[in-house]
Formats: C-alpha cells, sequence, structure tokens
C-alpha cells in the first residue's frame, strides 16, 4: 500500500516539477488552454473574427509543447549546462513565434481559389507544423534513450508509451471526475448552469494531462543517474505476456495469412479495391514495426523468432503491394491516396532492410527514415500536395492531347465522343483537380471544371465515373441551420419581371432580360467547395450589380444562432434580399437555406437555393 502512496505521489510530484524541468513546453501548454477556453467562451458570431488567428496560436503552441520537450531534453543529456537549458528554452520560444509568424502572413488558404467568409489555416501549412511536431516527437524518444547506457530507443520508446497512458488515465478521472461534480451542482443547485463549464473542465483536464506526462519521465541530466528511470522504463510482467505470448502469434498468424491471400491473389487475378488493399498493408507494415520495437528485449522464443520472420516476410508481402500500386498508378495516376501508400511503401521496405542487417540497432536508422519521408511529404514540389497535383495535370494534357482537346494551352471540345475509359479517365483528373486543397493549377484550368454542366460545356461529353473511385467523405459532427420558406401567400407589387428558371453561373451565359436601357444578364454564382455565393447583374456587359450575401448570412444567423442542426419555416422577411443600383431593383427570393458547420473540418458550408429573382428597371 505504501509503495502505491509511493507511486501516486511520485506522478503528482512529477507534473509539478515539470513546470521547472520543462518550463517553455509547460507554457506553450499553457497558452494552448487558455486559447481553448477564450474560444469556449465567445459564440460562434464573435468568434468568426477571431478564427484565424485563434487556429494559428493553437498550431504555434501544440508545436512549441512538443519542440521544446526535444530541444531541452537534448541540452540536458547532451550538455546539461545552464547556458544549454536556457538556449534550448529560447529557442522553443523563438519556434512559437517564428509558427505563429508564418501561420498568419503565409498560412491562410488561398483567397483566389477559395471565396470563403471565413479565413482559415491552408491544409499544407497545417501538414507542415504536424511534421513538425511528429520529428521532434521522435528526435525527444531519441534523446531521452541516450542519456546513458541502460536505455536505448525501445525502452524509451516504451516510456513514452506508459507515459502517454498514465496521463491519460488521470486526465479521464479528473474530468470525469470534476463533470460529475459540476453535474450535481446542475442538476440539484444550479439548473441554468452553462454547458461551457464542461468544456473548460474538459480543457483544463487536458492540460493537467500534459503536465502528468511530461513530469513522468527521468532526470534525463548528463551524468546523472535517476532511480525512477528504471522504473519507467521497464515493462510490466502483464506487459510482457501481452506482447510476446498474445500479440505476436496473432502478427505471425496474419502474416501468414496475408503471405497466402498474396499468392491467391496473383494465381486467382481476384484484386481487392485499392484502399482495402492500402489499408491493409500500411497497418500491417506500421503495427509490425510498432511491435517489433517493442519486443526488442523478450527473451521469448516466440520474440525470437518475430524478430528474424517479421522483416523477411514484410518484404515478401510488400513486393506483392508493390506489384498492385504499379498497377493503379498505371490506371488513375498518382493521386493523394496512391501518393501516401507509396511513402508508406518506402518506409516499409527500407525499415524491413534495416532490421535484417542491424537488428536492435537499427531502430535510430527507422527513425531518421521516417523523419526524411515525413519531411519530404510536406515539401514544396514533393508534397503531397504538389506531387499528386502536379501528376493528375501531366495525366490530363495527355489524355485531351490524345484526343485533339488541347490545343495552344487552352481546352477544346471534343468533336466526338471519346472512348468510355478516356472519359472515365477525363472525369477523374478534372474532379480531382478540382477538389485540390490549395493547388497550384495551370491557368487553362478553371476552378469550376469540376461542375458537370461546366465539364460538359467545355470538353463536350457528360462526366463518366470510374468503376472504382477514390471519392469518399469522411464523416464529421455537424453544426447549423436549415431554413424554409413560409409557404404563404405574398405580394409582390412594382416588378417587372420574374426570374424562375435556373440561374446560369459566371462561365455560363447568362439568363437575359430585355429592358429599354438594353440587356441584363444575371448571374447566380455557387461557389463549388459550399462557400458564399453571390450575384452578379451585367447591362449590355458592364457589371452593375455584384454583391455576395455575407450581410444577409449576418441577418440570418444573428435571428437564427447556429447550434445543433435544426429545421424551421422562416417568413418572407428572412427569406429575401433586396438590392439596387442605379439601372434596377431586385428582389431575391429564397426557397431553402442551409448553413453547417464542421468542427472536424474548421469549415462552414452554405447553400442558398434560390427560389426567384425579380427585377424592376427604374426609370
Amino acid at each position: 500500500m505504501d509503495s502505491f502512496k509511493k507511486s501516486i505521489m511520485r506522478i503528482y510530484k512529477g507534473s509539478i516539477k515539470a513546470f521547472e524541468t520543462f518550463p517553455v513546453s509547460i507554457g506553450s501548454a499553457m497558452a494552448f488552454a487558455i486559447v481553448t477556453m477564450i474560444r469556449i467562451q465567445l459564440d460562434w458570431p464573435e468568434q468568426e473574427a477571431y478564427n484565424f488567428l485563434f487556429n494559428c496560436l493553437h498550431w504555434a503552441f501544440a508545436l512549441g509543447a512538443i519542440f521544446s520537450l526535444a530541444s531541452i531534453t537534448a541540452a540536458k543529456s547532451l550538455r546539461n549546462t545552464d547556458k544549454a537549458f536556457k538556449i534550448a528554452n529560447l529557442l522553443g520560444v523563438l519556434v512559437v513565434a517564428v509558427a505563429i509568424s508564418a501561420l498568419y502572413f503565409f498560412g491562410a488558404k488561398d483567397t483566389a481559389q477559395y471565396a470563403s467568409r471565413t479565413v482559415t489555416v491552408s491544409g499544407i501549412a497545417a501538414a507542415r507544423v504536424s511534421a513538425a511536431m511528429f520529428v521532434s516527437l521522435l528526435a525527444f524518444i531519441v534523446l531521452a534513450g541516450n542519456t546513458n547506457e541502460e536505455s536505448d530507443f525501445a525502452r524509451s520508446f516504451f516510456m513514452t508509451h506508459k507515459a502517454f497512458f498514465i496521463a491519460a488515465i488521470y486526465g479521464i478521472v479528473i474530468m470525469g471526475g470534476a463533470s460529475g461534480v459540476a453535474g450535481a451542482i446542475q442538476a440539484l443547485l444550479y439548473n441554468d448552469m452553462s454547458s461551457k463549464v464542461y468544456m473548460y473542465i474538459a480543457t483544463i483536464a487536458g492540460f493537467l494531462a500534459f503536465t502528468i506526462f511530461v513530469g513522468y519521465f527521468p532526470d534525463f541530466r548528463k551524468g546523472e543517474k535517476d532511480e525512477h528511470r528504471e522504473v519507467a522504463q521497464k515493462q510490466p510482467r502483464f506487459i510482457e505476456v501481452l506482447f510476446e505470448f498474445i500479440m505476436v502469434p496473432i502478427m505471425i498468424a496474419m502474416t501468414i495469412v496475408l503471405i497466402l491471400w498474396a499468392g491467391r491473389t496473383v494465381f486467382i487475378g481476384d484484386w481487392p479495391p485499392f484502399e482495402e488493399l492500402a489499408g491493409i498493408a500500411s497497418s500491417y507494415a506500421f503495427v509490425g514495426i510498432w511491435l517489433h520495437i517493442m519486443v526488442t528485449h523478450g527473451n521469448s522464443g516466440l520474440s525470437k523468432f518475430y524478430r528474424r520472420a517479421y522483416p523477411a516476410a514484410a518484404l515478401l508481402i510488400l513486393a506483392f503491394e508493390a506489384w498492385a500500386l504499379m498497377v493503379r498508378i498505371g490506371d488513375f495516376g498518382i493521386k493523394t491516396t496512391e501518393y501516401y501508400f507509396m511513402l508508406t511503401w518506402i518506409v516499409a521496405v527500407a525499415a524491413s532492410i534495416i532490421l535484417l542487417l542491424m537488428g536492435k540497432k537499427a531502430h535510430r536508422a527507422i527513425v531518421a527514415v521516417i523523419c526524411i519521408i515525413a519531411i519530404f511529404s510536406v515539401l514544396p514540389v514533393t508534397g503531397y500536395n504538389d506531387l499528386p497535383v502536379t501528376a493528375q495535370v501531366n495525366r490530363l494534357e495527355n489524355l485531351l492531347d490524345g484526343e485533339g482537346m488541347f490545343k495552344e494551352g487552352e481546352i477544346v471540345p471534343a468533336e466526338e465522343e471519346p472512348e468510355l475509359t478516356v472519359r472515365q479517365s477525363i472525369t477523374d483528373a478534372v474532379v480531382f483537380l478540382s477538389n485540390a486543397d490549395d493547388a497550384d493549377l495551370p491557368e487553362w484550368f478553371e476552378g469550376r471544371l469540376g461542375d458537370k454542366n461546366t465539364f460538359k460545356e467545355r470538353f463536350g461529353f457528360d462526366q463518366v465515373w470510374p468503376e472504382r473511385d477514390d471519392y469518399y467523405r469522411g464523416d464529421g459532427t455537424y453544426l447549423g441551420i436549415s431554413l424554409t420558406f413560409d409557404q404563404g401567400p405574398i405580394a409582390i407589387d412594382g416588378y417587372e419581371w420574374a426570374i424562375r428558371q435556373r440561374i446560369k453561373g459566371e462561365g455560363e451565359e447568362p439568363t437575359s432580360v430585355y429592358g429599354e436601357r438594353g440587356v441584363y444578364g444575371i448571374y447566380w454564382i455557387i461557389e463549388p467547395n459550399g462557400d458564399v455565393p453571390s450575384l452578379k447583374i451585367t447591362l449590355d456587359d458592364e457589371t452593375i450589380i455584384e454583391h455576395d450575401m455575407n450581410e444577409y448570412i449576418d441577418r440570418i444567423t444573428e435571428k437564427y444562432p447556429l447550434g445543433e442542426r435544426s429545421f424551421d419555416e422562416a417568413p418572407f422577411e428572412d427569406m429575401s434580399v433586396r438590392l439596387e443600383s442605379e439601372e434596377v431593383e431586385v428582389l431575391l427570393v429564397f426557397g431553402n437555406i442551409d448553413i453547417s458547420v464542421n468542427p472536424r473540418e474548421d469549415r462552414i458550408n452554405y447553400w442558398l437555393s434560390l427560389d426567384a429573382i425579380y427585377l424592376k428597371e427604374k426609370q
């Protein structure tokens, strides 16, 4: 019982000492928590103007917390001087400052490509910060296993897992207990207590869990011996049994199944969907390497057999996967799924070869390969958002050239309908490029080519989907509003024209109205990525009205706050917008309005279904 109490007190003392041992790391985590609580306090309409800044701060502070772990551990384990410690902390502060500046000034989504109502951090900027965090974490694990002869990467790797799960358990208990007390207060004493209280509790519990995680690690100072290190990096007996006598047999059985499955597939030719194949191969590779590290010091016969057999078996299975990858790229070119699987395959092959050659000493070399690939995946030209786009642009150009549909840098509609496979390939490439995030597309590729009507107009045939496509939509928790026009009688007086047919978008032939002043062209511009639509009216090809619906959306969201998705009937006043210029007065009437917020993707979608446009020419 005394040892259990000592263990509990050791964890709490370690979390308190973490403020002194890793000050910038803990400070960054505290700043992250403060920003989170500010966002909780501000409701969405108030938060919208600061959303981009908050995102930048969150990413920067998260990077600072992880990077500082590595820099301070490097200073302690390699130098162990006050000067080195101060430099490591200053470096952590500098990284946070640089990250905030870089994200804020250069990390926003391209507003020319996305007519977005809110500015958000671009996907590639977020990926680069994530890669820096990932590399920093791996560097920390390597450095943590470099402080004395009794440690190595495998022990440090397990120690990090152990610290994480202990911190997670404590964090969950703290959050559950505090939430229970808050629930009792709400039920018994204060029924009107805000639900935000639970969000604050979760944020504080997360911060405390991080301090426990950092505080669990032993003293990394060079020349110092901490008795806690042996306890921290030692695998308990039940974990040894779990790894060596449960997980290892499962992985051996899985290896046999995969080898038999690969042979059956080659002989029968019954290939599974590529996404399924990539998922199986990636899971097997990463779980296999992870388990190999975990049983590095296992003495059982099963562990020794697994350490010898896994690398060779993995190479055999990966050779089969390479054939599937080449067939896939030959059919569809390199897209995001193929790109990531290709990088996974390179890491798995390199790791298997290194394990065969170096055995227990291979881990640092494997980490170096993983870090190089992680950085490679977010670099310009070679990154996940550049290389697949370049490959698909070249693929599309070659397809169009082969059909005589690409002349002098411009797309030319097909005179005769191409073969089915060509139409499928063109559709596949166009839709991928249209949905590419922050892509540097050529001038001849219009942003709306993915729209089925624009596609048919520019290429001369309808979209035809391949039998197997790559488009999957992730699940998300959506919040929003959905309004329907209250179908009662309304009086529309003083307008000369009512336009009810589908209003054309920009780049298409406009809906034309012939008045005394000339010909009015009406465009209802719907952004392909769900952003705010806009109205454009021309008179004899000169723009007289160009107005987006931002002010109208502000009015709607003020009256109908975003929250749990609700469906309401709205009166005429809320479902209409009046605009005017020197030449005309315009009334827009909407049939349906749908606004949804996806917190996971930090994205807002707007759908305004235009029922009619009423137009009056001024005298």
